[in-house]
């Protein structure tokens, strides 16, 4: 009886050809996509840095107007059934005002707003403006930029902020030193940016909510 092992072959075939070792060659891997922005690092929606009214690509201007009536009108129908089941007085005036909606619940024939709606350094209506905004959004699926007044109250801040940013920038212009102003809200330093650029100044916001603040600075 034959006891001769037969060897068992090992390795690559002698006939393997190029081909075939290019299909054995492992793929080389994709390179990895591009991360995302995080939306925490976006920036803030309604900044107040002067000049910004909007951030990415606009709609055309009737598309956009008509955008803006529409949330308009939403936000009126939210304010006065809010109104309604605080038994409160209050007419409702839909405007636009630049490139935000601008809803100003005023006084009636019936009775004056109450001017709790306003609350200790406008903390009440920032709050109700807060929430128009996400009820707009609510309905349209847009975010909202839209600006609350009530009985008046932003009309105659911003006329107090214009004197302030006029008495600051000629003060900085004097001096030809940075001005710090006092802690205000983003609609108040809206405002004071604003007054700074067409005067032909610098002006950032500095700081930590809520005491943040605008510094003017020389040209």
């Amino acid at each position: 009886m034959n006891n001769e092992t037969t060897p068992v072959e090992t390795g690559m075939p002698d006939e393997v050809t190029e081909a075939g070792a290019l299909d054995l060659a492992p793929e080389a891997p994709e390179a990895p996509e591009a991360p995302e922005t995080p939306a925490a690092e976006a920036e803030p929606e309604g900044s107040d840095a002067p000049g910004s009214e909007g951030e990415g690509e606009q709609a055309p201007a009737s598309g956009r107007r008509g955008q803006l009536e529409r949330e308009g009108e939403v936000a009126a129908d939210f304010l006065e059934t809010l109104l309604d089941i605080c038994d409160l007085d209050g007419d409702l005036d839909v405007d636009i005002d630049g490139d935000r909606a601008a809803v100003a619940i005023v006084d009636s024939d019936e009775g004056r707003v109450p001017r709790r709606l306003v609350g200790s350094d406008a903390q009440v209506l920032e709050a109700l403006q807060e929430l128009t905004r996400l009820a707009v959004q609510s309905e349209t699926g847009e975010r909202s930029r839209l600006m609350l007044d009530v009985a008046g109250h932003r009309a105659e801040r911003r006329a107090e902020l214009v004197t302030l940013a006029k008495e600051a920038i000629a003060e900085v212009r004097s001096s030809g030193e940075r001005k710090s102003l006092t802690p205000m809200t983003a609609f108040e330093r809206k405002v004071v940016h604003d007054e700074v650029l067409a005067a032909g100044l610098v002006s950032e916001s500095e700081g930590s909510e809520p005491r943040r603040f605008v510094v003017i600075s020389p040209a």
